[in-house]
């Protein structure tokens, strides 16, 4: 057993140097057949590794909300094309139902409300926000959604809320931009010609999908429905559930409560939205199938057309090698010597080919981790699935020309010139 172990191990040795040795002599050629292979790698594994890059920022980035939680509004979070119809002709959710759904639910822990939109004109004496500031309404218990704290001042307090008063929380990016030098708590601060005090400071949250989540300015969900709001506003009711045990029982009766104060019939579909992070998470996962599947069938073709190459390039080798063939054969070369030599080249022509697709193609791919300022990935499945299927395609197309080179009798191989 130790000496067929040995001479195996002696046969694949002997057979990777001339295997080496073949590749040297031919450049050219060779190298022309690893790009067929690497373009069909690089393909799969560029597209996977964005992909995959971009999967993980969605996990973290769309994961938003405070545990438990899921939102009540108009919209679905993620549309793909243009809006629906049906979701147009939704009656808004507005702020009488979020306050009879507050007092009617009884199971939820938490339940706020939110809406946003943009502004530009933010100013503070004779400093001015030039670029776009998040203005969002909400109430004491946003904050929480939203997973972030106050880091200085105060919240928005339920008498801010019910005596729609002027007052706002500043994200770290606005404080930044308006009071580099001195405190904000209790400046004034003009909102489209509005002066608004601001009662407190929340904490910083960093980047999602390459943008900031601290570039926005809070204030009562009241106050902005009167001065900020149109007749297209629709709000956002956020309902966090006491326990993870409590999530689905505290999902039922928000929906069963919303279809009551909505008026939706029995047996009719609900006339709003239910969003959670894993929904989004989902919504998204499905999408990009879609681009995986098909970047893989493109690979597919490549890949298949490289191994053609291959099993090409293997042919004319044996055809050029003949005599070579037939001398190894006359000094003891078995069928097999020759079959394991030539089956080698292949396989080492697809394998190279294969890494140095699989080092292209995570470099590409994570190009989207720089655009967007999010951590890079490398799939290392991708990568071992690649080698294998190279190993595949190597043996696959290289059976052939090496069986065809076992083959040959020895006799007329040393005749052939």
């Amino acid at each position: 057993m130790k000496m067929l172990s040995r001479n195996l191990k002696n046969i694949l040795k002997e057979s990777f140097y001339m295997a080496i040795d073949a590749i040297r002599q031919n450049k050219l050629r060779s190298s022309l057949t690893l790009l067929g292979i690497s373009i069909g790698v690089f393909s799969v594994i560029g597209v996977m590794t964005a992909i995959r890059t971009l999967e993980s920022s969605v996990a973290s980035g769309l994961n938003v909300f405070a545990a438990n939680t899921f939102v009540i509004q108009k919209y679905p979070e993620i549309q793909i094309g243009r809006r629906d119809k049906k979701y147009r002709n939704r009656k808004n959710i507005d702020y009488s139902q979020y306050r009879k759904l507050k007092e009617r639910a009884k199971l939820p822990a938490l339940v706020s409300v939110s809406e946003g939109s943009s502004i530009r004109d933010v100013k503070y004496k004779d400093k001015k926000v030039n670029s776009y500031v998040e203005l969002f309404g909400g109430d004491e218990g946003s904050i929480r959604i939203f997973k972030t704290f106050i880091a200085d001042g105060r919240n928005i307090a339920p008498d801010d809320v019910r005596y729609s008063r002027n007052v706002c929380v500043l994200g770290m990016d606005v404080v930044d931009r308006l009071f580099p030098f001195e405190n904000p708590l209790s400046k004034k601060i003009q909102l489209n010609g509005l002066d608004y005090i601001v009662i407190g400071i929340a904490e910083k949250k960093g980047e999602a999908f390459g943008q900031s989540q601290d570039n926005y300015i809070a204030i009562p969900i009241t106050n902005f429905l009167k001065k900020f709001s149109n007749k297209w506003t629709s709000l956002s009711i956020n309902i966090e559930a006491s326990s993870e045990l409590e999530y689905e029982r505290t999902r039922q009766e928000a929906i069963g409560v919303m279809r009551s104060i909505r008026k939706v019939g029995p047996g009719e579909e609900n006339d709003f939205e239910i969003v959670t992070s894993d929904e989004m998470i989902e919504t998204l996962s499905g999408f990009t199938s879609g681009i995986k599947v098909f970047a893989l069938l493109v690979s597919v073709i490549a890949l298949v057309v490289a191994g053609i190459g291959i099993m090409n390039i293997m042919l004319v080798s044996v055809t050029e090698r003949i005599k070579e063939i037939g001398i190894r054969k006359a000094i003891g070369a078995t069928k097999q010597d020759i079959l394991t030599q030539f089956l080698m080249e292949a396989v080492f022509l697809s394998e190279f080919g294969g890494i140095a697709g699989i080092v292209f193609g995570v470099g590409a791919g994570n190009i989207v981790s720089f655009i967007f300022n999010i951590p890079a990935v490398i799939p290392i499945d991708w990568a071992i699935i690649g080698l294998v299927v190279c190993s595949v395609i190597g043996i696959g197309f290289g059976i052939y020309p090496a069986w065809k080179a076992a083959q040959l009798d020895p006799i007329e191989s040393l005749r052939f010139e």
